[in-house]
């Protein structure tokens, strides 16, 4: 029995939360301030950027001194003392069992042939590329979040002129119902109309459906539970916004776009490489010093049970006189590396170009749609008025009102599919400019 209460009231609960907690009123701006906080994909490239900048940091320790310490102790076994068998003379090699050594040592490079350098330099513009790709996956995120928004907003505009348009040619089936008793319609302009009812039901129908995946599809991209009920509350209105020319956009797309700004940085990446490769023909130089503690201190003769200090400073010199040929293939490998980098960099500016051209245009055209949709939308709903006055005063048929019921959704969606259009077209502009604001 307190298994079944146990389990009824889990299950009371999860509906409560689902009836009271997966409702959401979101603007534009909310839904991207949580989408930006919730991405997985965004915190990932995060935490490649953060892997990156640490990694240069490490490799730009390698030039800095380093310093270690080192502690032991030991215990030897008994062996012959060595002393000279003169009256007065210490023994020079006592037998002490217990050693104990304290030692703290340094290395600063002093010349490397720039390998350290440049291995350093490296590390650091890699690290600049992934910040770089981390403001591309960013306005990607914006895009997508931006581009769910108004996909959603399109869908529920769909289907609340289905449910107008459901209702008009319902009204209309009724007043040819009432013309039909009168015998001033036929049955076949009854039939029409039904038809035309159920096709519109067909619409409504296929309108909820599309609510419903555009809602997964928004609830997916901005990181909420996807049965989240969501309320668009920003208002879809064309802007006035002027990008200027075309030829303007795409030398601001040059210098802002991420991928061109990390595509550079990748090339001056494999310039690096290429000094540090090349400094494998160079001698390495480093200065050395080394501070013991220890007892007995082998350097002080005789060796005496007790802790002595003593230094050293130095300087010392590595130099490859044959490693098969690595230093020649570490530079042919850096060379072609910097070489694929131009090309990349030559193919991406072509593509950008193409991309600002496009988006240039398509915006461009997505204003003269919304202006000529919008006197299409006046034109059909003057249209219907006086066709359905007509139609009650026995001058119109009913054919010639279904027609234009159906302009008069045709222009509304025609209407709805160009703000949107317009509204997105603007939002690649901008991505495609380099420009998140």
């Amino acid at each position: 029995m307190k298994r079944i209460v146990a389990v009824a009231g889990v299950l009371c609960a999860t509906i409560v939360s689902m009836t009271f907690a997966q409702k959401k009123s979101l603007t534009l701006e909310e839904s991207l301030t949580i989408g930006l906080e919730s991405s997985k994909v965004l915190h990932a490239s995060q935490m490649r950027s953060e892997y990156a900048e640490a990694k240069a940091r490490e490799v730009s320790a390698s030039l800095y001194p380093s310093l270690k310490v080192q502690a032991s102790y030991q215990r030897l076994s008994s062996v012959p003392e060595f002393k000279i068998p003169f009256p007065g003379i210490p023994t020079i090699f006592p037998y002490i069992a217990d050693n104990y050594v304290a030692r703290a040592s340094f290395q600063q490079p002093l010349f490397t042939g720039w390998k350290l350098q440049g291995a350093a330099d490296n590390a650091s513009y890699q690290a600049e590329a992934t910040r770089r790709d981390v403001v591309k996956d960013k306005g990607e995120l914006v895009f997508n979040i931006k581009s769910a928004y108004w996909n959603l907003f399109r869908a529920r505009e769909i289907k609340r002129l289905a449910d107008e348009n459901v209702a008009q040619v319902s009204a209309h089936l009724k007043d040819t119902e009432n013309l039909i008793k009168q015998g001033l319609v036929t049955a076949n302009d009854l039939l029409k109309v039904k038809i035309q009812l159920s096709n519109s039901r067909i619409l409504q129908s296929d309108a909820v459906n599309n609510v419903q995946l555009a809602t997964i599809v928004f609830n997916s991209t901005v990181g909420l539970p996807l049965q989240t009920e969501i309320e668009i509350t920003s208002p879809l209105t064309p802007t006035s916004k002027e990008f200027g020319e075309l030829e303007k956009l795409q030398a601001v797309a040059f210098i802002h776009r991420p991928e061109i700004l990390a595509m550079e940085s990748r090339i001056k990446a494999s310039d690096a490489a290429i000094v540090s490769a090349t400094g494998g023909w160079f001698p390495q130089v480093f200065l050395t010093g080394n501070y013991y503690y220890s007892r007995p201190n082998q350097r002080i003769i005789p060796l005496q049970d007790a802790f002595n200090d003593t230094w050293d400073v130095g300087v010392s010199i590595q130099f490859d006189l044959w490693n098969s040929l690595s230093t020649v293939h570490q530079t042919s490998q850096a060379r072609s590396q910097h070489e694929q980098n131009k090309d990349l960099l030559v193919t991406l500016k072509d593509g950008v170009t193409l991309e600002v051209t496009q988006n240039y245009l398509n915006y461009q055209q997505s204003k003269e749609r919304i202006r000529l949709s919008e006197l299409t939308v006046q034109q059909a709903n003057e249209n219907y008025r006086m066709t359905s006055e007509k139609f009650k005063a026995g001058l119109a048929t009913s054919s010639e009102l279904l027609d234009a019921e159906v302009a008069l959704l045709q222009s509304k969606l025609q209407l709805t599919q160009a703000l949107v259009d317009h509204e997105l077209s603007e939002a690649r502009l901008t991505k495609s400019v380099g420009d998140l604001k």
